[in-house]
């Protein structure tokens, strides 16, 4: 038997202890994670990553951003990617994957497309969160509202103010919707002239009723004062009106637009697989339905929705009696039309 000289034993020792100290480092450094901050982003920690570090010892760090794509491009640009997952929006998603800065998803990982809410999946972003545009009233000041979406441009049953966003976005849909065009068909139709026409047309009949916010902290004061009788409006900031505020606000569900939330994954991150590790464990069903219990967001994931208490998912876009005639955000669409119909729009407002 040979025997090694003690000097080369403790040279290879010293190796040994080198790479576990480089390894235990690498496990350090953990994932950095980028969102919009705020109650959201607090929703997010309560229900994945404090939970995720708690079970696999990954340390995250958070970063907080305003949603520009900016930033995510010129860092991969730059080759110098240190974001390994980011909560973008839908439009995000589609102009990450036409530019090539975000990574494509493999959902096979993830029980495939059909697992989440239909028209939610995009190729560079795996959907986590759905909220809704919808319209509210003051249950306290009108006893006897409306329960659809043609109640918003009911003037002669329900006279008064009408707040909406200031954008196209969101009160053509309505408008169509609301002029008898069925939510699967709405799309189709705003990609024709005489779509648009036509929702124009019915916008016109409540113009001079119209209250406009830009801010989405407006509709709840502006239903608070009285000064509208109806407001479109994110559907988080009517139940925070209601919890926080003590408000008898109602929404009308019916027509509700349904838009997302996704992780996306920036290309060049370093460690993909650790990445996905953590969006496996963010989409499960369990973490999506424990986020329900911090912010009034549905869950994307179809499985989600039965671990959700009654109480919690009555007021939530995706609660199976909320959304039976909701309409998804098609951010492809308005990726096409946004500048044209955003003209039209302006000078609509002006006239």
């Amino acid at each position: 038997m040979q025997i090694k000289p003690l000097t080369t034993t403790l040279s290879a020792l010293a190796i040994s202890a080198a790479l576990a100290a480089s390894s235990g480092a690498a496990l350090a450094e953990g994932l950095t994670i980028t969102s919009w901050g705020g109650a959201y982003q607090t929703s997010q920690d309560e229900a994945y990553f404090k939970p995720y570090t708690a079970k696999t010892g990954t340390k995250i760090t958070q970063e907080e951003y305003n949603g520009e794509a900016a930033r995510i491009r010129a860092m991969v640009e730059s080759g110098n990617t240190t974001w390994d997952a980011v909560d973008v929006d839908a439009a995000t998603a589609q102009q990450g994957c036409d530019e090539g800065f975000l990574q494509p998803i493999d959902y096979s990982k993830f029980g495939g497309e059909a697992a989440f809410v239909k028209g939610s999946t995009f190729e560079c972003g795996i959907p986590t969160i759905i909220y809704s545009t919808i319209y509210a009233y003051d249950a306290d000041k009108l006893k006897d509202g409306p329960t659809t979406l043609a109640g918003l441009f009911d003037t002669k049953k329900w006279p008064g103010k009408r707040s909406l966003q200031k954008t196209p976005f969101g009160n053509l849909e309505f408008a169509l919707m609301a002029d008898g065009v069925p939510a699967d068909k709405v799309y189709e139709t705003l990609k024709t002239k005489e779509g648009v026409d036509r929702a124009f047309k019915k916008l016109d009949t409540i113009k001079k009723d119209i209250v406009w916010w830009e801010a989405g902290a407006q509709p709840p004061q502006l239903l608070a004062s009285g000064e509208v009788v109806f407001a479109t409006a994110w559907n988080g900031r009517i139940y925070n009106a209601n919890k926080q505020d003590k408000k008898n606000f109602k929404i009308v569900w019916d027509g509700q637009l349904m838009d997302y939330d996704l992780w996306a994954i920036p290309k060049g991150v370093k460690d993909l697989a650790a990445v996905y590790k953590f969006i496996e464990f963010a989409s499960s069903p369990e973490a999506q339905a424990a986020q329900t219990k911090y912010i009034s967001y549905g869950p994307a994931l179809l499985a989600a929705t039965p671990n959700i208490a009654p109480d919690i998912l009555k007021d939530l876009p995706t609660a199976p009696e909320n959304s039976k005639t909701a309409l998804a955000n098609d951010p492809v669409f308005w990726g096409d039309n946004k500048e044209e119909l955003l003209k039209r729009f302006n000078t609509w407002v002006a006239q």
